[in-house]
């Protein structure tokens, strides 16, 4: 019985976070460190002004957007459960940064156009800040 008050708890709290991120202004990621061993890398929420990308980088203690590992498409609003597949290895303890990007400044709608410093297909800022979380793969 102690177990499932402590689910319950659990779940509500949860469920609470997701409802505040949803309905907050501006765009956000949220995320928590979790197993990539499917090849996989999932935010539970990822809100955005328009449609975009959300972008997974490599990054370490310096928090600095290192190459792109694996990138998924948004739609402008609230997008739930969203899963990037990743495009190269990613092993336990490295460090990931999961970044919303824009659709803007490329040459063609829906094709994931950025590398690392281009204008295209770019980063958003809010409040001059970076839109990203970090998360550590376990």
């Amino acid at each position: 019985m102690k177990s499932i008050s402590l689910l319950a708890v659990a779940m509500t709290l949860s469920s609470g976070l997701l409802f505040a991120a949803a309905h907050s202004e501006g765009p956000m990621v949220v995320a928590k460190d979790q197993s990539v061993a499917n090849g996989v890398v999932s935010a539970s929420m990822v809100k955005a002004d328009d449609n975009g990308w959300l972008v997974v980088h490599r990054t370490d203690a310096m928090m600095k957007p290192g190459p792109v590992v694996g990138y998924a498409p948004l739609r402008s609003g609230d997008n739930l459960d969203v899963a990037a597949i990743l495009q190269e290895p990613v092993s336990s303890g490295d460090m990931l940064m999961l970044m919303v990007h824009g659709e803007a400044g490329g040459t063609a709608t829906g094709i994931f156009e950025y590398t690392l410093g281009a204008t295209e297909d770019g980063p958003i800022r809010m409040n001059g800040e970076l839109v990203m979380t970090v998360i550590t793969a376990n």
